[in-house]
């Protein structure tokens, strides 16, 4: 067996593994619906509304992580009134647990994911719409036949650096996951905790693994793009 496969064979190791690729599982289609319909509405609307959701969404970019993730610790904690409804009605506590590491990953993400959309639509993407509402087609025939082929490109971009952010996320997650280990303790926490005991050479090969991670999206993204 090689050291590599060794390393990937330790289930300290294993677990922040899959944990990190069940958290991608669930934040990438929610990146794609949510980015997408964000940054179209956002791109589109100069309401007052428009503007606060567009501040809600682009300020995890501005924000320190840490002041996020406490933002958001007392937002969804067990007694706050949001957090008791969800227990209460889901039977889910998002703090210091899986679907907390979801959120905090969502959250960092999205507004990476929604500006690149923002900015296409708010561009050179209105005067297409416009011809396509002159020529008689719904909203809906203009967003599927129109908006979408044209922003492509933005999309996979942002998704690329939404997903990139995501799976990279410390403090944030560190406030809504906890950290605990064997449970909540995703990749980019797990290198987080090996620098902490004093262990590189395990922070330096989970830190080479998201960089593999990282290059391979980014290879997809380019040959994607070129199509």
């Amino acid at each position: 067996m090689t050291p590599f496969a060794e390393f990937l064979s330790d289930p300290g190791i294993r677990g922040p593994l899959i944990l990190t690729l069940r958290v991608c599982v669930v934040t990438v289609p929610l990146f794609l619906t949510a980015g997408i319909g964000l940054g179209y509405y956002l791109g589109r609307s100069r309401s007052l509304v428009a503007s606060c959701v567009d501040f809600v969404v682009s300020a995890p970019m501005v924000f320190p992580p840490i002041a996020t993730g406490f933002g958001l610790l007392l937002l969804f904690g067990k007694k706050s009134l949001l957090g008791r409804a969800l227990h209460d009605l889901f039977g889910v506590e998002l703090v210091f647990g899986f679907w907390g590491l979801a959120v905090a990953a969502f959250v960092s993400g999205l507004p990476l994911m929604v500006k690149p959309v923002q900015a296409a639509v708010g561009g050179e993407v209105a005067r297409f719409m416009e011809v396509s509402r002159v020529l008689g087609k719904t909203e809906m025939e203009t967003f599927f036949r129109v908006v979408l082929p044209l922003v492509r490109k933005n999309i996979l971009a942002g998704l690329f650096l939404a997903w990139t952010r995501s799976i990279g996320e410390v403090g944030v997650s560190l406030m809504l996951g906890g950290n605990i280990v064997g449970r909540t303790n995703t990749v980019s926490l797990e290198i987080y905790n090996s620098v902490f005991t004093g262990d590189y050479q395990r922070a330096a090969m989970l830190a080479m693994l998201l960089a593999v991670a990282s290059l391979a999206a980014m290879f997809v993204l380019r040959h994607l793009s070129s199509d």
